[in-house]
């Protein structure tokens, strides 16, 4: 492990990784610290009050962890094709009795500023940085109030500019991800460039330690990506159906459920590339969604939520990584430490 990490304390190579949208609870990011890693609170589509709940939970356990934000990287929706994907998703709405055709665009950066005050005045240990990259003079801030900065990158081009940001960690994420990617350029879905060619492409245009993400759910998988140069792994898929994540009871179902073969990358839900479990709402409106982050989040959201609350998982966004058929229901500590347990044989 590099000394940037080693330093921290961390006792385990794996990483929990940030899963916005409910699945990290505090209870799951202590578990990550407890089994010798590291979880993050995951700030995305949190208010900064609620993120400043989580951070006191988790600080009241005494234990090491990390948030994670996204930082604006907006796509705003053509306004026309955003009309037209709301009248398709009518009957989806319907369904539920909503009303989605006259929602307007909602275009917001997540209270960007707001939770980048919040961590300078109360600093924590690390901080991460998905979807876009903060401005130069937020990591030196963040930096000189104590804190070691991540960034999510997809690529080596990625990887040099985060580099230049200043950032301490690179969060090194292939397309076998579960949920969204954090590529800078949403318009493009990444290649799929299997995870170790991933590694080292990013290793040979930077000098910086590095976290591997991506489709890691075995034992094997942990010891390839650390043979490829990863200094560390981030596991998140693995964990959804454990004991502590905040995950849809439709979610954790339809993770066991054998008779869904296949993950897709689809923007339907949120206008931006995010790997999930097929379902009906995939399989109709993935070819039609434009691109158009967050404004598709928001106007989804009250679909989703409905159909979470209903059982029904043809209309929820079932992130998971192509692992997810290795995610199981027990505790944290358990699962990442087995996904250690050949790294010292």
């Amino acid at each position: 492990m590099h000394s940037t990490l080693s330093g921290l304390g961390l006792t385990s190579p794996v990483l929990a990784a940030p899963m916005a949208g409910g699945a990290s609870t505090p209870a799951l990011v202590v578990a990550a610290a407890k089994a010798g890693g590291l979880g993050f609170v995951a700030a995305g589509y949190k208010t900064p009050a609620a993120l400043a709940d989580q951070i006191g939970q988790v600080r009241a356990a005494g234990v090491l962890f990390g948030v994670n934000v996204f930082a604006p990287n907006p796509v705003p929706v053509d306004p026309a094709r955003y009309r037209e994907y709301a009248g398709l998703l009518r009957p989806e709405a319907d369904r539920y009795g909503l009303d989605v055709g006259g929602v307007e665009a909602t275009e917001d950066d997540d209270h960007w500023h707001e939770k980048i005050d919040l961590l300078l005045a109360d600093p924590v240990p690390v901080v991460s940085f998905t979807f876009g990259l903060p401005e130069a003079r937020t990591v030196a801030a963040l930096r000189a109030a104590g804190t070691l900065v991540v960034q999510t990158v997809t690529s080596a081009e990625e990887a040099r500019a985060a580099a230049e940001r200043g950032v301490d960690l690179l969060a090194v994420q292939s397309s076998a991800a579960g949920g969204h990617s954090g590529t800078l350029t949403p318009g493009r879905v990444p290649p799929e460039t299997p995870l170790p060619q991933l590694l080292g492409e990013v290793r040979a245009a930077v000098r910086l330690p590095l976290i591997a993400a991506g489709g890691i759910a075995t034992p094997t998988a942990v010891g390839t990506a650390l043979a490829a140069g990863a200094d560390a792994v981030s596991v998140g898929t693995v964990l959804l159906r454990s004991d502590e994540s905040g995950a849809s009871a439709p979610h954790r179902d339809a993770l066991a459920d054998a008779r869904r073969r296949c993950t897709v990358i689809t923007r339907a839900f949120t206008g931006r590339p995010a790997r999930g479990l097929r379902n009906e709402f995939t399989d109709r409106y993935t070819a039609r969604a434009p691109l158009g982050y967050p404004a598709l989040h928001h106007l989804t959201s009250p679909i989703r939520k409905a159909a979470a609350a209903a059982g029904d998982p043809e209309r929820v966004n079932l992130w998971a990584g192509t692992g997810y058929h290795n995610a199981t229901a027990e505790p944290v500590t358990r699962i990442l430490t087995g996904l250690t347990r050949r790294l010292w044989l």
